[in-house]
C-alpha cells in the first residue's frame, strides 16, 4: 500500500516521463512535508514550492531549526505585500517574506510564509529551484495552488468527478477519465471564447457554458430568452467584479 506522498511522486515523475513539462510541483502539508517526495522532485530537477507545518525542520545556516523559529528570525522589515494571484473578489494580498536555507543538494531552498494582512495568520512553504528566482515567482506559484483545488472543485460540480462508487479500479479509471474530459471541453470552450465577451460583461466562465448547454434541452424556453439572461448576469457579474477591485484598492491605499 503506496502513501499519497508516493503516489504523487510516481505520477509526476510518469509525467515527466512522458515528455510532459512542468516548471514547478506544489502541494498541501500533507506532500510538502515529505521529505523522501522532495528529495526524488529535486532528483528530478523539479522546482517546488509545496506547504509545510509549523514544525518542519529546514536547515539554516546556523543549524537547524523548526520553520516557527526560522521565521521569528526575520525582521518586520523584510515583510512585502504581494498578490499571490486574481480572486473573485480582487487581488489576493498577502504580506510575504522568505529566509535562505542551506539545501541538501546543489539548488537554491528558501523557507517561504505568507501573512494574512487582517488576522496575523501564517503559512509556511518549503521552496527549491534549480536556479535563483524572485520572491513573486514564488508567491505566484504558491498562489496557483488555490487555482488548482478550483479546478477540482469545479470539475466536481459541473462534471461529477467525485460522484462515482468506487468498487474497481477499471470502472473508477473510465468515471474520472469521462469527467476530466468533460471538464476539459468545458475549459477548451471558455478559453476560445475568453476574447468575445461583449463590453460591459465578463467572459463566459465553465459555469455559464454548462448553464447553456443544459438550457438547451429545454425546448419550452427559447435560445433568445437563454442568451438575454445569460448576457444580464454576465454583465452583473462584470459590475460586481469591478466594485470589488475598487475597494480593495481603496482600502490598500
Amino acid at each position: 500500500m503506496q502513501t499519497k506522498p508516493e503516489l504523487a511522486a510516481d505520477m509526476i515523475e510518469a509525467a515527466l516521463d512522458a515528455g510532459i513539462g512542468a516548471d514547478f510541483a506544489v502541494g498541501d502539508e500533507a506532500y510538502g512535508v515529505n521529505p523522501a517526495l522532495r528529495e526524488r522532485l529535486e532528483a528530478r530537477g523539479l522546482s517546488y514550492v509545496p506547504a509545510v507545518a509549523t514544525t518542519t525542520p529546514v536547515m539554516l545556516g546556523t543549524g537547524k531549526a523548526t520553520a516557527k523559529a526560522a521565521l521569528a528570525q526575520v525582521p518586520a522589515s523584510a515583510w512585502q505585500t504581494r498578490s499571490a494571484g486574481a480572486g473573485a473578489k480582487g487581488l489576493r494580498l498577502y504580506e510575504w517574506a522568505w529566509v535562505d536555507l542551506v539545501p541538501e543538494c546543489s539548488g537554491h531552498a528558501h523557507l517561504l510564509a505568507r501573512r494574512n494582512r487582517r488576522t496575523g495568520e501564517l503559512a509556511y512553504y518549503l521552496t527549491w529551484t534549480t536556479a535563483p528566482v524572485p520572491l513573486q515567482t514564488l508567491v505566484t506559484v504558491a498562489g496557483m495552488r488555490w487555482k488548482i483545488e478550483e479546478t477540482f472543485q469545479g470539475a466536481k460540480e459541473l462534471a461529477g468527478l467525485d460522484e462515482h462508487q468506487v468498487r474497481t479500479w477499471t470502472s473508477w479509471h473510465r468515471w474520472v477519465t469521462l469527467a476530466m474530459l468533460a471538464y476539459a471541453f468545458l475549459a477548451v470552450t471558455r478559453t476560445n471564447e475568453a476574447d468575445r465577451a461583449g463590453r460591459g460583461m465578463i467572459a463566459l466562465t465553465c459555469n455559464e457554458i454548462r448553464h447553456l448547454l443544459v438550457c438547451a434541452i429545454a425546448p419550452a424556453i427559447g435560445w433568445e430568452h437563454r442568451l438575454r439572461w445569460s448576457i444580464w448576469r454576465r454583465r452583473h457579474q462584470a459590475t460586481a467584479k469591478r466594485l470589488h477591485y475598487q475597494r480593495q484598492l481603496t482600502l490598500t491605499a
